[in-house]
């Protein structure tokens, strides 16, 4: 059963991507249109176009090939969607806009297109630039506390994806993050103290495992380690 959907869905795929047309781009089309386009506050879809055909990178994928209808409209199989390039006529800024199902003649402003040089927290961590992703979490938080972007979590397994591959520095930014998003938690602070122990730092592991478990006095790891500490220290 489940070689029978891959198979139909695959099928499916094909079939929509013969239909794709071939669309002679001008120069300023291509230039209008190419670029960085806001999905959400910390992801990015990126269009370009090599021999005069367009193509859009998002999520991992360097080369996803829209199925074009015309000169202006296009679908993307991936998010099942048809889309438009728009550009409000007050603004002046250009837009990857959907057209929606229910009426394709509703206009709808999606996704912004940035600047080059627009990053978003990830790419900020990825750079190593911690405290500009911070402030760009953070304005998330401001916005919307409840988002899946700064989940708890989510920043503990990419903290932790650091220290699996002893990049000590890197854990402890992104903890460092954690704990400014969530200053109430004891998990962020056992997680940074686990990152200092691991980088050597007995001093900022104690001062971090003594906060979190201020905050859950039932933190086993981190009453260990602060009994241990001043044992050791007060010998």
């Amino acid at each position: 059963m489940k070689t029978k959907t891959i198979f139909y869905s695959l099928l499916f795929v094909l079939t929509f991507l013969s239909c794709s047309k071939s669309v002679n781009y001008s120069q300023e089309y291509m230039d209008n249109t190419s670029g960085r386009y806001l999905y959400n506050q910390d992801d990015i879809i990126e269009v370009y176009y090599e021999n005069n055909k367009m193509y859009f990178k998002w999520r991992g994928a360097e080369k996803i090939s829209p199925v074009v209808l015309d000169e202006k409209t296009f679908i993307l199989i991936e998010m099942n969607q048809k889309f438009h390039f728009f550009q409000h006529p007050e603004t002046k800024e250009r837009y990857l806009a959907k057209i929606p199902k229910e009426n394709e003649n509703l206009i709808s402003y999606d996704y912004l297109k940035v600047a080059d040089s627009f990053k978003t927290p990830s790419m900020h961590i990825k750079d190593k630039e911690y405290n500009q992703a911070l402030l760009g979490y953070l304005e998330i938080q401001k916005q919307d506390s409840t988002s899946f972007l700064i989940e708890e979590g989510s920043f503990n397994s990419r903290g932790y994806q650091f220290l699996r591959d002893k990049k000590y520095d890197d854990a402890i930014g992104v903890f460092m993050i954690n704990i400014a998003l969530y200053p109430e938690s004891s998990n962020v602070y056992d997680s940074l103290a686990d990152a200092y122990v691991r980088s050597g730092d007995s001093i900022q592991a104690y001062n971090n495992y003594k906060i979190a478990l201020q905050l859950n006095n039932e933190n086993r790891r981190a009453k260990q380690f602060t009994e241990d500490y001043k044992k050791k220290n007060l010998d």
